[in-house]
């Protein structure tokens, strides 16, 4: 019969299942959020309410960048906040104002003005030495379309005014549904890994994540999905909500995975480099996984039901 030390027993801390004092951050600011989101949806076919949802963005897009250059400044590179926020910011305002019937600021305007301030703006006004010039301005680019062209797709998605998919106000309903099913699948993600995650995902990138908690999260993903269908997006079919379960599931676990790369490169835990919120980590620990998906919902609404 096998014995037990039960001194050396005694002194192993036992890991919780849940960190219950995080979960409670997590639930109190998420509600703070939830307050101000289902008002602005509510509203979503008013222009205040675009407007709105369009300056929410571009807060999220700077205080992301932000983040974004901080982190790269841990491995010694400098890129620019300033540069990086206005390319990303004019590829947001490029998608509220573009419409089936004009482009006021066509995508390869704020492409050509955008490089002109990152890598002029370098040239001309940063003092920096030339040692990462090359790497920095690259990182410069990259924030400013990571997070320029997944926030500016959220835009896109709000914008739509069509009832193809429901009775009315389908821009809200699609950033409705795009939330809902992201955010369910990260929420089952979590409970499933903690409770039963024993074989790492990517133990490299991100040691916390297993194959239990990714199984967990397309578990999420199709809950979600099929709530949308019965009271979201009515028109939605079967096929459609089990396809745009497993999309957004997988590139939104793949966006996650990238952001972890970063960090992890880095030698940085949290993206909440100066500004987090309470229970959630930093901004872009919210947003790795929706800025991937947000596109990927575009594309299928798009090509699949033909929504412009």
């Amino acid at each position: 019969m096998r014995t037990v030390n039960a001194a050396s027993a005694a002194s192993e801390p036992r890991k919780p299942a849940f960190d219950k004092a995080n979960l409670a951050l997590r639930v109190g600011s998420a509600l703070v959020f939830c307050l101000f989101f289902f008002t602005l949806l509510y509203f979503g076919e008013q222009a205040w309410a675009k407007l709105t949802w369009l300056l929410a963005l571009s807060a999220a897009l700077v205080l992301g960048v932000r983040e974004m250059v901080l982190i790269a400044r841990k491995g010694g590179n400098q890129p620019s906040v300033i540069a990086a926020s206005i390319t990303g910011l004019g590829l947001l305002l490029h998608f509220y104002l573009m419409t089936e019937a004009s482009d006021p600021l066509p995508l390869w305007l704020v492409l050509v003005l955008g490089g002109a301030v990152i890598h002029f703006g370098a040239l001309l006004f940063r003092k920096d030495p030339l040692d990462h010039a090359l790497s920095s301005q690259a990182i410069t680019w990259m924030s400013a379309l990571y997070l320029g062209l997944g926030l500016g797709f959220m835009q896109k998605l709000f914008m739509f005014n069509e009832t193809t998919l429901a009775n009315s106000n389908t821009g809200a309903r699609l950033i409705l549904a795009l939330f809902l099913i992201v955010w369910l699948g990260d929420t089952c993600a979590y409970f499933v890994g903690s409770a039963f995650g024993k074989h790492k995902l990517a133990p490299k990138v991100s040691p916390k994540k297993s194959w239990e908690g990714a199984f967990g999260n397309f578990l999420g993903n199709l809950i979600g999905a099929f709530i949308v269908r019965a009271w979201i997006c009515t028109q939605w079919s079967v096929v459609d909500a089990i396809a745009i379960a497993l999309l957004l599931g997988t590139v939104g676990q793949l966006g996650d995975l990238v952001e972890s790369t970063w960090k992890r490169s880095a030698g940085v835990k949290d993206s909440n480099l100066g500004v987090g919120i309470p229970g959630h980590g930093g901004i872009l620990d919210r947003l790795d996984s929706l800025v991937f998906a947000a596109p990927a919902l575009y594309a299928y609404v798009h090509y699949v039901h033909g929504l412009n």
